[in-house]
């Protein structure tokens, strides 16, 4: 009999494995984006002015000047026939490959070369896109009283270039591309993007030369537009997802986050001095850092179904006969903390190491500086465990010796339930007696996972966020540490080390209390499955940790015990 139960939970076991490898398979996995095709002139984007307010002498007065050509549309001014073919500028450098409409000058695409679009694919992420399934750019211009980006001073213009293909030549540190536009009232335009090497941020500047007889005026502004398309590198850990919407810093607020629903309810409109704003998804982000000495009006609304978020300059005025630069600069790629922190203040914080982030940053700094070291992050991982179990040494070995004295006192407590175990409040007043002549502590065996879960949860959030862990591998089948075990092998051996750990402990002397710890280690187990791998890397490791130091005390607590009898 005993026999054929051992062989029917034992098949009952891989049936539910290949069950659950069976859903994650066909329901579980993440959705691929869908690939994305060369944007296209005639491609219609909704259109509609953006009711911006400028910020010229404190006034916030409202101007059709949002104005600026969405991509795809034709509104074209001195050259309406702007074929596909030669509409787009391509520039590259070491980490980023762009493409900028000439009819606007507009960032209409951004690719990120040192991130895969796909674990095991060779396409690159597409940041920036403007698809049938998802619209997501960057628009730049001057509107204002004589801005050649507002309609009502006309269509857009279409900007010259030298060259359609511009890429960072070796050898060189930075590249400077320039749009060249003449309008009909005699302003010469050059739109100028700069991009360095190994850097993800751009400079994007008007140079605006007056050779007209009148006093020109202009107000730049730079928009983030996006539709509500679902995030693209999202990944779904136990329900959480990675925060998707709109932050604005400010120094009275230097993080303030919109969602889409927060976007519906309400238009922003503030003025802002020594701030930023963004995009974030998740490990990525977009963002518009003005110039930090001036008040820019950072405002919020609608252009049929996209959101525009973005900011006014303060006006740029240009005398005849005068040259004058005006712009701002724009962050499109990884959410890094060391990259962050070099561009704008406050800007570091869009990584999200949530309530814990003081544990969480420590954890994550040390974890890199010795991911420096080794190399991979899945031992950088295991070494952190280890360090973080030398810490909490001292009070995991109380606790350890508590819950040996409680094993060895066992048969004492059989006893006393053999002696009063129909009146509970004496078997309650016995047990506690025993408990304090052998200095034990009844709750000493829940210390260790207390003192865990706080580091368990910033960890959790350290795996979760941290960009650097995306695709990262480990070994064998591990082949990213921020996805769940496909395989489930790393929650299985966690739960098997759990229910090892369980054998070292007393036995409650509660049935109902043994049951629960009987069940601990399967609850565990199943939480686990859909957990990173990294995470479940940790408390596996722990585990094996903890369950060497609880078997040495525990042995040297028997040993102690049975010379004391003797």
């Amino acid at each position: 009999m005993d026999i054929q139960r051992i062989v029917l939970f034992a098949g009952l076991a891989i049936v539910s494995y290949l069950m659950v490898l069976a859903w994650n398979e066909d329901y579980n996995q993440p959705v691929e984006t869908p690939t994305v095709q060369e944007q296209s002139a005639d491609f219609e984007a909704p259109s509609s002015d953006d009711e911006l307010s400028l910020p010229d002498s404190g006034e916030q007065a409202s101007a059709p000047s949002g104005d600026l050509a969405a991509p795809g549309e034709q509104t074209a001014r001195g050259n309406a026939d702007v074929s596909t073919s030669d509409r787009l500028v391509t520039v590259r450098t070491d980490v980023l490959e762009l493409k900028i409409d000439r009819v606007g000058g507009n960032l209409v695409e951004a690719s990120l070369l040192d991130y895969d679009r796909t674990l095991d694919g060779e396409e690159p992420l597409r940041l920036l896109q403007t698809t049938e399934n998802r619209t997501y750019f960057l628009e730049s211009g001057m509107i204002g009283r004589d801005g050649f980006d507002s309609r009502k001073n006309g269509e857009t213009p279409v900007y010259q270039v030298a060259d359609p293909e511009v890429t960072l030549a070796e050898g060189k540190d930075s590249l400077q591309v320039d749009l060249t536009y003449q309008s009909n009232q005699g302003i010469d335009v050059t739109k100028r993007y700069v991009l360095e090497r190994n850097s993800y941020e751009i400079d994007v500047r008007y140079l605006i030369d007056n050779q007209s007889d009148n006093t020109w005026q202009g107000n730049f502004t730079g928009k983030i537009i996006r539709d509500e398309a679902p995030d693209p590198t999202a990944q779904n850990s136990m329900g959480i997802r990675a925060f998707l919407g709109l932050v604005i810093s400010s120094p009275e607020d230097p993080y303030e986050k919109f969602d889409f629903s927060d976007l519906e309810d309400t238009n922003v409109s503030r003025s802002v001095t020594n701030g930023w704003l963004a995009f974030l998804q998740h490990y990525f982000i977009s963002a518009w850092i003005p110039p930090q000495d001036q008040a820019h009006q950072y405002q919020t609304t609608t252009r049929g179904n996209l959101n525009v978020m973005g900011f006014v300059s303060p006006a740029t005025v240009v005398e005849p006969g005068e040259s004058v630069e005006t712009g701002a600069r724009v962050y499109v790629g990884p959410k890094i903390i060391e990259r962050l922190e070099t561009v704008a203040p406050n800007l570091d914080r869009t990584v999200d190491f949530g309530f814990l982030f003081f544990i969480s940053l420590p954890l994550f700094l040390f974890m890199d500086w010795i991911h420096g070291l080794v190399g991979n992050w899945g031992v950088s991982i295991i070494l952190l465990t280890v360090v973080v179990k030398a810490v909490f040494f001292k009070l995991s070995a109380t606790s350890y010796r508590s819950m040996a004295r409680m094993r060895a006192v066992a048969p004492q407590l059989t006893r006393l339930k053999e002696l009063y175990g129909d009146d509970r409040q004496r078997m309650s007043q016995e047990m506690m007696a025993l408990y304090k002549k052998e200095k034990i502590n009844p709750l000493g065996g829940c210390l260790p996972i207390l003192v865990q879960m706080p580091v368990f949860i910033a960890l959790y959030w350290v795996l979760f966020e941290s960009v650097q862990l995306r695709h990262a591998p480990f070994m064998l089948w591990i082949q990213d540490l921020s996805q769940m075990d496909p395989y489930f092998i790393l929650p299985i051996l966690m739960g098997a080390s759990m229910m090892l750990q369980m054998h070292l402990n007393p036995t409650p002397p509660d049935p109902m209390q043994a049951k629960i710890m009987k069940l601990m280690p399967i609850i565990f187990t199943v939480f686990f499955l859909w957990f990173p791998a990294g995470l479940v890397l940790y408390w596996l490791t722990n585990n094996i940790l903890s369950i060497a130091q609880q078997w040495y005390i525990t042995r040297k607590i028997e040993q102690e015990m049975a010379t004391r009898k003797s």
